[in-house]
C-alpha cells in the first residue's frame, strides 16, 4: 500500500498525528534504502543508436513507495542504419528504443525533458503511464537547448510506451523517439534468470532497402504505411551474429522479454522461433492474468509486451515479427544464442 493509502487507513484508526508519523517513517525508510537504478541504457557501438538489450534497470526489491528524479534528453543524431548506410535518427538519450524507466506502482516521478542544443526540431514526451493531459506532452514541449519538467504519480501497473508527440509525431517515432516505462505492481514480478529489452519500429526512406550512403526520410511512403525497413533496436538485424552479436543465455534459464512497439503504423506479430511464450501479458497489462503457451502475440503500435521464455535446450531462438516479409526483406531479426548440454530427451535430430 502506498503512502496515500496507508494515510487514509491510519486516519480512521488514530488521526492526523498517526498519519504524519507513518509518512515520516516511510520517508526515512526510503532514504536509507539502497539506491535503485530506475533508468538505464546504453548503445552497443558508438556509431549506432542500437540499445543494448541486456542493459535495463534491475527488478525492484522494495515494498514501499519512493520519489524518482528522471531525465530524458532528446538527441538528433546521424548513425549507422546498416553497414555502409547512415540515417538521421531522433532519439531519447542517443539510443533506440529510449532507456527503460523502471518504477513501482505508487511511486512518484519528476520527469525532466531536455532538448540538446544541437537539435533542429521541437520535442516532447507522451508517457502512457501518466494520468494527465497528453500524457505530459504539453508540459514537456521543448525547443533546442530548453528543459521542462512534469510531476506524476504511478497509479496503475504495467509496461507502457513513451514517445515524442509533437505535430509530426509519426516522423519522430519512426526516427526512433520511443521507449518503455515499466510500472511494477505492488507485489513485484516473478523471479527470472535474465531480462532483455527490445523495441520495434519502421523506417521510411526514399532509397530502396540496402542502398549504400545516407538514407533520407520519405514522408510519402510513411503516409502510405509502406516502410523500407522494419527494425529491432534501430538497425538492420542488429542483434544477430552478422552485426553486433546475439543475446546470450544458457540451458535451463528463464528469460523475461520486454518489447515496445513504436510503430508508428505497423503492429508486431511477436514470435520466438523454436520456442513459445510460456506466459505473456498482452499490452503489458501486468494487472491481468497472463496468457500461457502462446505462439505468436500481437503487439499494437503504441503498446508493449511482457513475456517469459523457458530455455530447456541449446538452440538459437529467433525473435521475429511473423509477418515474415519484414524479416526476409526489411531487416527485422534478433537472436538468442542458448548454450549448454544437449537435452536429447526433449529434442534431437534423427539420423537417416
Amino acid at each position: 500500500m502506498g503512502t496515500a493509502g496507508t494515510g487514509a487507513l491510519l486516519l480512521g484508526l488514530g488521526g492526523l498525528a498517526v498519519q504524519q508519523r507513518a509518512v515520516a517513517a516511510e520517508k526515512t525508510l526510503a532514504a536509507t534504502s539502497p539506491a535503485h537504478d530506475d533508468i538505464s541504457g546504453t548503445i552497443l557501438r558508438a556509431d549506432t543508436v542500437v540499445a543494448d538489450p541486456t542493459r535495463l534497470p534491475p527488478p525492484i526489491q522494495r515494498a514501499h513507495s519512493i520519489h524518482h528524479e528522471i531525465a530524458l534528453e532528446a538527441r538528433e543524431v546521424r548513425a549507422s542504419l546498416d553497414s555502409g548506410i547512415e540515417f538521421m535518427y531522433m532519439t531519447w538519450d542517443g539510443q533506440v528504443p529510449g532507456p527503460m524507466i523502471r518504477v513501482r506502482q505508487g511511486d512518484t516521478v519528476t520527469l525532466t525533458v531536455t532538448s540538446a542544443k544541437t537539435n533542429f526540431m521541437p520535442h516532447n514526451v507522451d508517457m502512457h503511464a501518466i494520468y494527465g493531459t497528453g500524457g505530459g506532452a504539453g508540459a514537456t514541449l521543448v525547443n533546442p537547448g530548453q528543459s521542462r519538467s512534469v510531476f506524476f504519480k504511478c497509479e496503475y501497473p504495467g509496461a507502457f510506451i513513451y514517445h515524442c508527440a509533437v505535430f509530426d509525431m509519426d516522423l519522430h517515432i519512426s526516427s526512433g523517439m520511443y521507449g518503455m516505462i515499466l510500472v511494477e505492481p505492488y507485489e513485484g514480478l516473478a523471479k527470472v534468470d535474465r531480462e532483455i529489452y527490445l523495441g520495434q519500429n519502421e523506417v521510411y526512406t526514399k532509397e530502396p532497402f540496402g542502398t549504400k550512403g545516407v538514407a533520407h526520410f520519405d514522408n510519402t511512403s510513411m503516409a502510405a504505411e509502406d516502410p523500407t525497413y522494419v527494425l529491432f533496436n534501430g538497425a538492420v538485424n542488429a542483434l544477430t551474429p552478422s552485426r553486433f552479436g546475439p543475446i546470450k543465455a544458457r540451458v535451463g534459464e528463464t528469460m523475461r522479454v520486454f518489447m515496445v512497439c513504436g510503430g508508428p503504423n505497423l503492429g508486431s506479430n511477436f514470435h520466438p522461433i523454436g520456442n513459445v511464450w510460456k506466459e505473456c501479458w498482452p499490452q503489458g497489462a501486468l494487472a491481468n492474468p497472463p496468457l500461457r503457451y502462446i505462439q505468436t502475440q500481437p503487439v499494437a503500435p503504441g503498446s508493449c509486451f511482457v513475456g517469459h521464455l523457458d530455455l530447456p535446450v541449446p538452440e538459437t531462438v529467433k525473435l521475429v515479427d511473423h509477418a515474415l516479409s519484414r524479416v526476409t526483406h526489411k531487416g527485422l531479426l534478433a537472436e538468442i544464442a542458448v548454450s549448454g548440454l544437449a537435452q536429447p530427451d526433449i529434442y534431437r535430430a534423427i539420423s537417416q
